[in-house]
C-alpha cells in the first residue's frame, strides 16, 4: 500500500485537532445547536455550486439509498460534533480527550460485531499502547490521576458521540454506495443539515458576529468538508480499524497547536505521551496479522 495513503487520516486528524480548540472557544461564543447547524449549512452552501449538478445526475441512486445516507449524516455529522459541542459545556477538555481516544477501540469492537472482521495484533496492541500514551498526556505524566476525575453529564454525551463516530466509520465501510466521493459527501451534508435544523430552530439561536464567525468558518470548511472527504477516502483505502487508530494523535497534535498558537510550553510528559501514541499508530499500521486464525472452509468464512 503506498505510504501517501496514510496522509489521508493524518490530515483529517490534524484538522480535527484544531477543531478541538474551536469546541472549547465556542462555549462562550455560540450555542451548541447554532454552531452544529451553521457549520454544515455553510459547508452545504460552499459545495452546492460545484457538486449539485453531479448529484442531480445520480438522483436515482440518491433516492434509492437515502435511508443509508440519512443514517451516515446523522452519525458522522449530526451526533458526533453536535454532542461534542454540548459536552464541552458540562465537562472538561481532559475528559473529552480521553473519551474521544476511545473511538479506535470501539471501532475494533464494532467491526468485529458488524463486519465480522478479526482484529489484528496491531489494532489491539497499538490501540492499547496509544491509549496509554493518551493517558500519560492527559494525566500530565500521572495516568492514575485520571481515575480521580469526576463524572459529568458531558462525559456521557461524549461517550455517545465517540460511539456514533465509530459506528459511522464501520457502516461507511459496510455499505458500498455507488456514488462518487464528492456526491456521497454532499448527500450526507444535506441530510446533516436536515437533522440539525429542528434543534437549531428550538434555540437558542446565537447571532453570527465577530466573536464567532471565525469559529463557524473553520468548523464549516476545513473541519467539515475537507476532513470528512479525507476520512471517507481513508476508510475506503485502509479500513475503519486502521484509519481510526490515527484519532489517538489528536491530543498530541492539539498540544503542538497550543504551543504554536497560544505559546504554551511542552513538558516531558508531552514527549513521553506523544512517543507512546506514535508507537501505537505505527504498530497498528505494520502488524496486520489477525489476532485469531480461522481454518479455511469454516462456515461463514470464505474458503
Amino acid at each position: 500500500m503506498p505510504p501517501f495513503v496514510f496522509l489521508l487520516p493524518l490530515g483529517a486528524v490534524l484538522i480535527w485537532s484544531g477543531n478541538m480548540t474551536v469546541n472549547q472557544l465556542s462555549v462562550d461564543a455560540i450555542a451548541p445547536s447554532s454552531i452544529a447547524f451553521l457549520r454544515w449549512l455553510l459547508a452545504l452552501a460552499v459545495m452546492t455550486p460545484f457538486v449539485a449538478p453531479a448529484a442531480w445526475q445520480y438522483r436515482d441512486t440518491l433516492r434509492r439509498e437515502w435511508p443509508k445516507l440519512a443514517t451516515l449524516g446523522l452519525l458522522g455529522m449530526g451526533l458526533w460534533q453536535g454532542l461534542a459541542y454540548m459536552a464541552a459545556e458540562t465537562t472538561s477538555a481532559t475528559n473529552m480527550g480521553i473519551l474521544a481516544a476511545m473511538v479506535p477501540l470501539i471501532t475494533v469492537l464494532l467491526s468485529a460485531l458488524i463486519l465480522r472482521e478479526t482484529p489484528s495484533l496491531g489494532s489491539i496492541g497499538g490501540g492499547l499502547l496509544a491509549l496509554g500514551g493518551v493517558s500519560v498526556l492527559l494525566g500530565r505524566g500521572d495516568p492514575l490521576s485520571l481515575l480521580e476525575l469526576s463524572v459529568a453529564g458531558g462525559d456521557a454525551l461524549m461517550m455517545v458521540a465517540a460511539t456514533c463516530y465509530a459506528l459511522y466509520g464501520v457502516m461507511l465501510r459496510r455499505w458500498t454506495l455507488d456514488l462518487p466521493p464528492w456526491v456521497l459527501l454532499y448527500a450526507q451534508v444535506v441530510c446533516a443539515v436536515i437533522w440539525l435544523l429542528p434543534p437549531y430552530l428550538a434555540g437558542p439561536m446565537t447571532p453570527v458576529g465577530g466573536d464567532n464567525i471565525g469559529l463557524i468558518l473553520y468548523a464549516g470548511i476545513p473541519a467539515s468538508i475537507v476532513t470528512t472527504y479525507l476520512w471517507m477516502h481513508a476508510i475506503r483505502r485502509i479500513g475503519a480499524n486502521r484509519a481510526s487508530i490515527f484519532i489517538n494523535l489528536m491530543p498530541l497534535f492539539s498540544a503542538l497547536i497550543a504551543m504554536l498558537v497560544l505559546d504554551e510550553s511542552v513538558a516531558r510528559f508531552h514527549l513521553l505521551g506523544g512517543a507512546l501514541i506514535l508507537a501505537g499508530v505505527l504498530m497498528a499500521q505494520t502488524l496486520t496479522r489477525p489476532l485469531l486464525h480461522r481454518a479455511r472452509g469454516t462456515p461463514g468464512q470464505p474458503g
